[in-house]
């Protein structure tokens, strides 16, 4: 029987293995997470005369360098001057040099997104009229050679690391405190935290590369890499591993002085220990300690990816924390029980009351990630349409699909606990086979056993002269033992069919975890619906400025709650000149439908001269439409029109865009 499951559980194996490595070789790394909504002039726009400098509008803060912006002419010769300027929170803008001829011309961009991932894209304008040019818009990105594939499997090790380190010794401490005393539990939870020190090495060392020129040589730039560490993304991967140093010695002490208070006898910390005070003040200490260690590497992740931006970052945050230590509890956890299941020696079983307490351990993660993950889900998505229409809202489908069928793998690996529990024997007929075992006369022993005497009792004689033949006996006898250890523990069908149904829950928490990495660098639902919104009312509407007699602009908004939360706000400024103009505002929904909200407030500012804000107070004049009259605008110039929507007593949101306006 042993035999024929082997080849079965090595296929399993691999098989989840190539599954994961598909999810992970086709996951998009130029997904990113900030997403260009506007820009001015906008893509594909005509205008007449030739801007003094290009506008940017990407869906949140992002990080520019010297080089983020260029501007280059149909000769492929750079027309920008100056570093990037950032006249809003979300607007960033390059100057022009002056008199630039008529001719299509090239915007190319290159931005770290506030939540780490670099943003690349390009497009093309036109002064006077369309022309042909030499510059090519669809240049790789920095994340899309094979820095950017080796950052990304760094991500996956890195959580799988955490999640089998904190994880497993979760499953020690609160499920099978002899566990600390094995030596393939003590080399799993060692192994996780040696493979995320490996893997924060790897980040910090390629994060530099990854984010600029994409180029392997540049992995080991000292002077990137010291730009890297003044970002946020750099201090999170410092702060990791300094809390990884944190938990070399919680790994020493809980398979040290806790190894050797861990009484074998019992399967749980406090069974039979008498009440020893010394025992349950290292227990609650490595407990509170393990805990304050584990939250601080989640926050790692969380302060320097999706939880830190966007709506309620303040509380976005401990939730994400939350999550991950969920998903280190069960996952790591199961692959702590996995790994005791097959390999604990049979002095120190796992006894039916860790299965137990295992399983209420896992059932308390799963229901806290599915609370977090519905918020989680509602912040990064935004409406039920999402989950179809957008690539993260279809990975997050097929994430809860895997969740579900972990549920169901594990409430059949309960049934089979129940089942262990009833056959209490069973530990008893072990014991028994192997007594009668040592009974048996040599010649009716198995045959290993037999050739195994036979070969000790030559090594007696031997033993002083041959030392090849005393090792050669040490390594059968070792095998003898590995192999009956195997054979009892492959004699209960009970505890056997737990340790098929565990393997078969770790083979979907593997998928699992590849499909969360992949989210992870996958630009949220909400950000993608925005910049489509975006896109199709910028080429929909007229070119904007530049000697048009007019202005409009067309910004999406998102209050995150309340009635008409999210929609389209334009503003119409006519005519876009120095003195009197009038001011039209109209609010949409999605749908395109115009909508009441309670308030709409306009600010403009030029801040190339120090003007403004100088607010507009528009009045209400139908469904979805706000005017103002007289609105005096005192010079010409690249001004900065903020609208504020409130669609509730507590929900509001400022939306921005910038304008040549005279």
């Amino acid at each position: 029987m042993t035999q024929i499951i082997a080849p079965r559980v090595r296929t399993l194996v691999l098989l989840i293995l190539a599954v994961a490595g598909a999810l992970l070789a086709g996951a998009a790394p130029a997904s990113a997470h900030a997403a260009l909504t506007g820009s001015d002039p906008a893509q594909g726009a005509v205008v007449d005369t030739a801007p003094t400098r290009v506008s940017l509008t990407f869906s949140e803060p992002v990080a520019v360098g010297d080089d983020s912006v260029r501007v280059l002419d149909p000769k492929g010769e750079r027309v920008d001057k100056g570093d990037p300027a950032n006249p809003s929170g979300t607007t960033y803008s390059v100057p022009l040099v002056s008199g630039l001829p008529d001719g299509t011309y090239t915007v190319a961009y290159q931005v770290v997104s506030a939540d780490s991932h670099p943003v690349a894209g390009a497009f093309t304008f036109s002064i006077g009229a369309p022309s042909e040019t030499t510059v090519s818009v669809s240049a790789q990105a920095s994340d899309d050679g094979l820095v950017g594939w080796l950052y990304g499997f760094g991500r996956y090790v890195s959580y799988a690391g955490f999640a089998v380190l904190a994880g497993g010794a979760a499953f020690v401490l609160a499920c099978w405190a002899p566990g600390a005393r094995v030596r393939a539990v003590q080399r799993l939870v060692v192994s996780g935290w040696l493979a995320l020190i490996a893997a924060t090495l790897g980040l910090l060392m390629l994060r530099g590369s990854y984010t600029t020129s994409g180029r392997v040589g540049d992995v080991f730039d000292l002077e990137l890499l010291g730009d890297v560490l003044q970002t946020k993304t750099g201090a999170a991967l410092v702060s990791r591993l300094l809390l990884l140093a944190a938990a070399a010695l919680f790994i020493a002490v809980l398979f040290g002085a806790y190894a050797r208070t861990a009484d074998a006898a019992p399967d749980h910390p406090g069974d039979g220990d008498g009440g020893e005070p010394d025992k349950r003040d290292l227990t609650f200490g490595l407990a509170l300690g393990g805990t304050v260690v584990a939250a601080g590497l989640a926050a790692s992740w969380a302060m320097s990816e999706h939880a830190s931006q966007g709506l309620q970052a303040g509380v976005a945050m401990p939730v994400d924390v939350v999550h991950l230590l969920a998903v280190a509890a069960w996952l790591g956890g199961l692959t702590a029980l996995l790994v005791a299941l097959h390999r604990a020696p049979v002095e120190t079983p796992v006894g039916h009351d860790a299965v137990r307490r295992f399983s209420r351990l896992a059932f308390g993660s799963v229901v806290t990630l599915a609370v977090t993950g519905v918020y989680q889900s509602w912040r990064q998505l935004g409406s039920w349409s999402a989950f179809t229409d957008t690539r993260y809202g279809q990975l997050l489908l097929v994430k809860i699909a895997l969740v579900a069928v972990m549920v169901a793998v594990a409430f059949l690996s309960r049934r089979w606990t129940r089942r262990l529990a009833d056959a209490r024997g069973s530990a008893a007929a072990e014991e028994a086979e192997r007594a009668e075992e040592e009974k048996q006369p040599a010649g009716t022993a198995p045959a290993t056993a037999s050739e195994t005497s036979e070969t000790s009792e030559a090594g007696k004689t031997e033993a002083g002269h041959d030392a090849v033949r005393a090792a050669q006996l040490a390594r059968q006898r070792a095998a003898t033992e590995a192999a009956r250890q195997k054979r009892l523990r492959h004699a209960d069908p009970n505890r056997y069919g737990l340790r098929r149904s565990v393997l078969a829950e770790a083979g979907v928490a593997v998928v699992l975890l590849a499909v969360t990495t992949v989210l992870t660098q996958t630009e949220p639902g909400r950000t993608e619906q925005d910049a489509r919104a975006a896109a199709a009312t910028s080429s929909s509407a007229p070119a904007t400025g530049q000697g048009s007699g007019a202005v409009s602009l067309t910004m999406p908004f998102d209050t995150g709650g309340g009635t008409n939360g999210k929609g389209v706000v334009s503003v119409d400024l006519d005519p876009a000149q120095a003195g009197d103009n009038a001011l039209h505002v109209y609010v949409e929904g999605p749908d395109g439908t115009p909508v009441d909200v309670p308030e709409v407030k306009i600010a403009l500012t030029l801040a190339a001269q120090d003007i403004g804000p100088l607010p507009v107070t528009p009045d209400r004049i139908t469904t979805g439409h706000w005017s103002a009259s007289g609105v005096q605008i005192p010079m010409a110039g690249d001004w900065k029109v903020e609208v504020t929507v409130r669609t509730s007593d507590i929900d509001q949101v400022t939306v921005s865009k910038n304008a040549q306006i005279g």
